[in-house]
């Protein structure tokens, strides 16, 4: 493919601190305190990547990231509270209470047979701790715009890639040949879209004509780091809009194949998933917590539901009992693509095997499911759907009311419920017609 990217130079286009808005009051004190005794000890440092880039979008970041000519052992050796971490890449972590300051050494590109670095058949890198200048580094980022280096020496930035009118221009571009860097790590396929849907950023097209070719390289990476992927994704303020740009560059269905197979054929699905995701993101927006095990159970109950209709139909069993069951099968096949920890799985499987039992609203066994565990999960599932048309809106406004009445208001609920169902049932008496007597 014709190299359409950005390209670094060897000299920067040094701006000036007059010349950017970035403030030192955006940047946390701890990252200060370690640029500033990096500086102090002789050292090269700089503020890069994403927490430079959210500082001149002036979206308040908190996390921060450094790059240095120290080593990861001179790191070390200047912060008590440093551990160094990571196999693919050597990283020194400065800890100061809950935040991390993460601290990386300028990489170059691995050209001898000796250096640290090693790639798999498809091009993707699969260790890479090859040190060298600043210059050398910029080709090692991905993004234009997360190529750009504060210098605490002077309050500068240093652009070698054009990246500060991109963000600026809010384009995404990468830093050389599109389809080599995404052979070099599939992931930044998923890395575009998240920081198009978190940033408003378009996606050059260069980019996306590259991501186009190598969809398929996604199978390649370790499912547990796409679990990771899947985190940052969705659950940071943008999941619907990021669920558009997946779906958009065909990568949706990377991640979830049986799902996007009932997207694309059931509208009322979308639908949920769709109110699933606009839900997510309020909750986001109003600082309230949010679970993947939810959203996972949204992606994945269609294709639940359906293999549970069949195990049903194959033996004898509960819709309750089927349901978990089709969700042990779906998840295990889904395990393959994304690696999702048994924490989530297990609630998750809960969750969807409660949902027939909202059908039942009279006696002590549905008065019981209000004490279960997975109730308020449970409940919330019902209700979405019950939004989009997918369950019973007299259930959920039941279910409504009911979490909201005292002891005997609740108890008189559930037996007022029972005493109409039994009137529903209730036939009268057919007498039973004697047999006529048998002739002698």
């Amino acid at each position: 493919m014709k190299n359409t990217g950005k390209t670094g130079s060897k000299a920067p286009k040094v701006i000036p601190r007059a010349g950017h808005n970035v403030s030192r009051d955006e940047i946390s004190k701890s990252a200060l305190k370690v640029l500033y005794r990096l500086h102090k000890a002789g050292y090269q440092a700089f503020l890069v990547g994403g927490g430079m880039r959210d500082v001149i979008l002036e979206l308040h970041p908190k996390d921060f990231d450094i790059a240095t000519d120290a080593t990861p052992e001179e790191v070390r050796s200047l912060f008590g509270n440093c551990r160094l971490i990571g196999r693919r890449f050597r990283l020194a972590h400065v800890r100061f209470g809950r935040e991390i300051i993460e601290v990386a050494t300028f990489r170059a590109a691995a050209n001898h047979k000796d250096d640290d670095s090693a790639h798999d058949t498809e091009g993707r890198i699969i260790r890479d701790n090859v040190y060298g200048t600043i210059e050398e580094d910029v080709w090692r980022r991905d993004f234009t715009c997360n190529a750009l280096y504060y210098n605490i020496a002077d309050f500068s930035i240093w652009d070698y890639t054009g990246g500060f009118e991109d963000v600026k221009n809010k384009r995404l571009e990468l830093i050389g040949d599109p389809a080599q860097r995404l052979r070099e790590d599939p992931v930044r396929m998923l890395r575009a879209v998240r920081f198009a849907g978190k940033l408003g950023f378009n996606i050059d097209k260069s980019v996306a004509e590259a991501m186009r070719g190598h969809t398929n390289l996604l199978a390649n990476v370790p499912a547990a780091r796409l679990f990771d992927e899947f985190l940052k994704l969705f659950q940071a303020g943008f999941a619907e809009r990021t669920f558009d740009l997946l779906r958009q560059h065909k990568l949706f269905g990377e991640l979830f194949p049986a799902t996007e197979e009932e997207l694309s054929n059931d509208e009322s699905f979308l639908a949920f998933a769709r109110a699933a995701l606009q839900n997510s993101d309020r909750r986001v927006a109003a600082g309230k917590s949010v679970t993947p095990m939810f959203l996972l159970g949204v992606f994945l109950w269609l294709p639940i539901k359906k293999l549970a209709e069949i195990r049903r139909s194959e033996e004898k069993m509960s819709e309750s009992q089927s349901l978990s069951l089709a969700a042990y099968e779906i998840v295990s096949q889904q395990q393959r693509r994304i690696s999702i920890p048994k924490r989530f799985t297990v609630p998750m499987r809960e969750m969807l095997a409660l949902q027939p039992r909202f059908a039942h609203v009279h006696g002590k066994r549905a008065m019981n499911l209000l004490q279960h565990r997975r109730f308020r999960a449970a409940y919330d599932f019902m209700v979405l759907q019950s939004e989009v048309g997918l369950a019973d809106p007299d259930l959920a406004i039941f279910w409504t009311d009911v979490q909201g009445q005292s002891a005997d208001e609740r108890a008189n609920s559930f037996q007022l419920q029972a005493g109409q169902a039994a009137g529903k049932k209730r036939r009268p008496r057919r007498r039973r017609r004697r047999k006529p007597a048998q002739e002698s």
